[in-house]
């Protein structure tokens, strides 16, 4: 008795798996699977690092691909936020250079440090150089009192 065995569902299996390997199912299987590795790709965050030294709280934050024009910094009370701003505008042409497909994504990123003092905004220091967001906030002198 060599006879092969069926399997009960084998047919159908077969035509489910043919099914989601043709062309239009296919596409859409990959668009959910790609959804699925990044199912939130603009909750993205940025790497923030605080170090202090005698004078100053030194804020440096990674941003790369990030021009200086979509950058925000703020001083609230004992806290300074950075917010990065992005406008993506992806474009498809066909042969002719005629714009048949256009997509844009808004990004915006928030990330707010505490201070252990009140800042003095106008003390503040930043720079952006490279994709690295350096912010220095001297710490607070307070007056020296003399007893007597």
């Amino acid at each position: 008795m060599s006879e092969k065995r069926k399997e009960p569902f084998g047919d159908l299996m077969k035509s489910m798996n043919q099914f989601f390997h043709d062309k239009p199912v296919k596409n859409f299987m990959q668009t959910m699977d790609d959804f699925f590795k990044n199912p939130f790709p603009f909750a993205t965050s940025f790497h923030v690092e605080v170090n202090e030294n005698a004078e100053d709280y030194i804020i440096k934050a990674e941003l790369p691909g990030i021009n200086r024009e979509q950058i925000e910094l703020n001083a609230i009370n004992n806290y300074i936020k950075i917010t990065i701003h992005r406008l993506d505008i992806e474009t498809r042409e066909d042969d002719l250079q005629q714009i048949y497909q256009k997509k844009q994504a808004f990004q915006q990123s928030t990330r707010t440090i505490p201070l252990p003092f009140i800042i003095d905004e106008t003390t503040i220091q930043a720079s952006h150089t490279n994709g690295l967001l350096i912010v220095k906030v001297p710490k607070p002198k307070g007056k020296r009192i003399n007893l007597q």
